[in-house]
């Protein structure tokens, strides 16, 4: 039996398609593209207005290096791994106890706590400026790395709480039951039980703080003064600031800040995968 021929339409639809999907992917990529084709310019294809046309000299090891070298943007990038890993790891932390309470206990207050959690997220931080950068200035933490780390764990544990809330409420009873059974305290049943079900929504929700606490920008310019303080973000309006001609080095820095976030989700891509996707199929 011959297999049935495409109909016409249904090829053009295809293409159609296709070709809609490969349009978005370049207007997407575009902007990455000239940021990554300007970091390889030479400084005198910069000084000489080729900003748009192909590079006529390559300066890829050159712009590179002169970030580090010529510039603090390593003192910035270690910043913010100071800011960045300390505040993923208390979200982490909080959020999972709270997430685990918040899901397996009945209390008084239970659903008001959980909602003031939910309602949390849709307050836009920004209005909040004057307030915590006044708090920061009375308990004499502005300008540091711990007013950013505990704004970041303050703001970021009210998403952190209700995703992983959603997620342990999913888990079968049965476990919990069993582990009652066996005597297990509820600390025993959070690190025995718990943690090692929702290991990949811990990745996912690592990933996704760690991708919004490093690419913060507003409140590293609210909160840091200082170049000894600030993170990649606010560093890198500094060194356009500084090296307003010099795109090259701007350029080649974006790209080196785009670094971390990338490698990390390549590294934990299949628990990312395997955390959003957690409890779409049931057996």
């Amino acid at each position: 039996m011959y297999p049935r021929p495409i109909p016409e339409s249904a090829i053009w639809q295809r293409r159609l398609y296709v070709s809609a999907v490969v349009l978005v992917l370049i207007l997407w990529l575009c902007p990455l593209f000239a940021i990554i084709l300007t970091s390889f310019r030479s400084t005198a294809d910069v000084m000489g207005g080729n900003l748009w046309g192909w590079p006529t000299e390559i300066g890829l090891i050159d712009n590179y290096r002169a970030v580090f070298t010529d510039t603090p943007m390593a003192r910035y990038f270690l910043n913010s791994l100071i800011i960045t890993i300390p505040s993923v790891i208390g979200v982490l932390v909080l959020s999972t106890l709270a997430g685990f309470v918040l899901s397996r206990y009945r209390f008084p207050g239970n659903m008001l706590i959980f909602a003031l959690f939910v309602g949390g997220n849709f307050l836009p931080h920004q209005i909040m400026m004057i307030p915590v950068r006044d708090l920061m200035v009375r308990l004499d933490l502005i300008d540091t790395t711990v007013a950013l780390i505990i704004f970041h764990v303050a703001f970021q544990t009210g998403f952190a709480t209700l995703f992983m809330r959603n997620f342990i409420a999913a888990l079968p009873d049965e476990l919990f039951q069993a582990a009652r059974a066996e005597g297990a305290s509820p600390f025993q049943t959070l690190i025995h039980v718990v943690i090692p079900l929702v290991r990949p929504a811990l990745a996912a929700l690592a990933i996704l703080i760690f991708t919004f606490v490093w690419n913060d920008y507003f409140w590293a310019v609210v909160l840091t003064v200082s170049d000894s303080v600030k993170p990649v973000t606010a560093g890198l309006a500094n060194l356009r600031g500084e090296w307003v001609s010099a795109w090259n080095l701007v350029s080649a820095g974006t790209i080196i800040v785009a670094v971390p976030p990338v490698v990390m989700f390549f590294l934990m891509q299949r628990h990312f995968i395997a955390g959003l996707t957690m409890g779409a199929v049931k057996g």
